[in-house]
């Protein structure tokens, strides 16, 4: 089957373009897309057979029970979000705990590193949802608005900005005192010193997370046409084989480290860095060895208003990708 395909431009992604690696039975039409473009046309137009979808986005929808894709867990986005925090230089913000009674900037409520940031603050810095005014717009371009619609926590408040402001624009003019999201604004430059990440060293604060609950978040999963997976129930397998196929080439050619094949300095030392740390499957697919993480997400994600109840992780994925075969 031809299908389409929408999916980021990463390293684990790419052996799927290039064709190196396969998905049984399909021919695909492969779009490298932001993941901005592919989720707004994923859950406003369900544009696409196969696609990343947020994990937040795909949560909410499962929960209300009108979502278009069903997942398998292949989890080709995740990051350690402290770095999501920026903050003004002279804000005099240094700990978490000063963002209480603050305004900060927020792209969309829903988004999943917001979800993770939230919970962040919440169970890490005993900062709650509650304790800061909210500012809600685009970052960028103004005109922003939230994929779905919202029954946001009772006491939490939050603000839409202008038809014509920018969060950008508004950091920088002092009007907000932080931002938090999953990119930062075009004005978080080195050589910018009104704007700084609110940890001093964000590595070390993630490291000492993980640490503590194991836990690397996930950001994106890949979705399946709900009604393409109904019809050809081979697929969702396929599928997941595929991706699972193209991250182990990838990371095969990450660890061939002479002649680094990225464009950044001390990749060796970040690697076996990230190895001692988190182990040699530091980027794990399938459900098993990420359950707790997921269990986690959808239960600060009911508990943001986002999900009407905490959604059984089960119910995220195609069943046929939750077990596999042994010889």
């Amino acid at each position: 089957m031809q299908l389409s395909v929408a999916i980021g431009d990463y390293d684990r992604n790419r052996p799927l373009r290039d064709g190196r690696a396969k998905i049984d039975g399909v021919d695909p039409v492969v779009m490298m897309l932001t993941p901005e473009e592919m989720f707004f046309r994923a859950m406003r137009h369900e544009a696409f057979d196969i696609c990343e979808l947020s994990l937040s986005s795909h949560t909410l929808r499962t929960a209300r029970g009108d979502a278009p894709y069903v997942a398998i867990p292949a989890f080709v986005s995740r990051a350690f979000r402290h770095t999501g925090i920026i903050v003004r230089s002279d804000s005099g913000i240094t700990h978490p705990a000063q963002l209480k009674g603050r305004r900060v900037g927020i792209p969309e409520w829903q988004l999943t590193a917001c979800v993770w940031i939230r919970a962040l603050l919440q169970d890490e810095y005993g900062v709650a949802m509650q304790d800061i005014h909210w500012v809600r717009g685009g970052l960028e371009e103004p005109g922003r608005v939230e994929k779905v619609a919202l029954a946001l926590p009772e006491g939490v408040g939050v603000e839409d900005i202008g038809p014509t402001q920018t969060l950008r624009d508004m950091l920088a003019a002092g009007e907000i005192d932080a931002f938090i999201g999953p990119r930062a604004p075009t004005s978080f430059t080195p050589d910018n010193p009104d704007l700084r990440w609110l940890f001093a060293d964000p590595t070390a604060e993630a490291q000492a997370f993980y640490r503590k609950t194991r836990m690397f978040p996930i950001m994106h999963v890949i979705g399946i046409r709900k009604t393409l997976a109904e019809a050809h129930p081979w697929l969702p397998m396929a599928v997941y084989k595929g991706f699972v196929q193209s991250k182990a080439l990838a990371l095969e050619q990450l660890s061939e480290t002479s002649a680094t094949k990225i464009t950044l300095p001390f990749v060796e030392e970040q690697l076996r860095s990230a190895v001692d740390l988190m182990g040699a499957d530091f980027w794990p697919y399938g459900l098993a060895p990420n359950r707790h993480v997921l269990e986690y997400f959808t239960k600060v994600h009911h508990q943001q208003g986002l999900s009407a109840q905490q959604v059984p992780v089960e119910q995220l994925f195609h069943p046929s990708t939750l077990e596999g075969y042994v010889i």
